[in-house]
């Protein structure tokens, strides 16, 4: 029992420390207003480093998805960042497609000990659905979009390990329901988050 009680709590440490870097990642982001206070005292010092691999080419500027593995210290940590600035990261086909490649590919990696979601786009973590994409849907197109970002969420959330969502800026809609699929949601004091479609009478459609 003892040797499962140690065991229990090296991993709780180790959780707490990733936990800690997540806070870092979001309160040090490049868009922390001056003066504002990191969400989690305690924390790393320094935000999430930008150095690792990236699935095929190297990450550019103009990637909806940004995937980087840590070195050094955080080794085995994956953050993916979202990075739609022109459409506040909200959630399009090519976005979900890009989402739902990566985390494939995270499931069956036994490298990875933890996953981050962030934002790459000052002042927002995800708009929800992209809905001037939408809006030239046809029908068929709507429910199809729809079980794919659900489907994608849930893969998120069966990931074997733990994920945490770092929340800087807004979380709306399905960018809420991406963070509620994490297992560990931290956020800045800048956060707001919000299923604002139910103001129009309509359920949220992530799952």
């Amino acid at each position: 029992a003892g040797g499962s009680m140690a065991a229990a709590l090296r991993g709780l440490g180790l959780l707490q420390g990733r936990v800690r870097l997540a806070a870092a990642a979001a309160a040090t982001s490049s868009f922390r207003r001056p003066g504002q206070r990191a969400p989690v005292r305690g924390g790393a010092a320094a935000a999430v480093p930008s150095a690792g691999k990236s699935y095929g080419s190297a990450a550019k500027e103009e990637e909806e998805l940004r995937i980087r593995y840590l070195d050094d210290e955080h080794k085995g940590i994956v953050v993916l960042g979202l990075n739609r600035s022109h459409a506040k990261n909200a959630l399009s086909k090519n976005l979900l497609k890009m989402m739902s490649k990566a985390v494939d590919a995270l499931k069956s990696d036994k490298k990875v000990r933890t996953v981050i979601f962030r934002s790459e786009v000052p002042g927002i973590f995800c708009a929800g659905a992209d809905l001037k994409e939408r809006a030239k849907m046809h029908s068929s197109e709507v429910s199809s979009f729809v079980s794919k970002t659900r489907a994608t969420l849930n893969e998120m959330a069966n990931l074997p390990v733990p994920t945490i969502a770092a929340i800087d800026g807004a979380a709306l809609g399905g960018g809420l329901e991406l963070a509620l699929a994490c297992d560990i949601r931290v956020a800045a004091s800048s956060a707001k988050m919000g299923l604002v479609e139910t103001k129009l009478a309509i359920i949220p459609g992530a799952g």
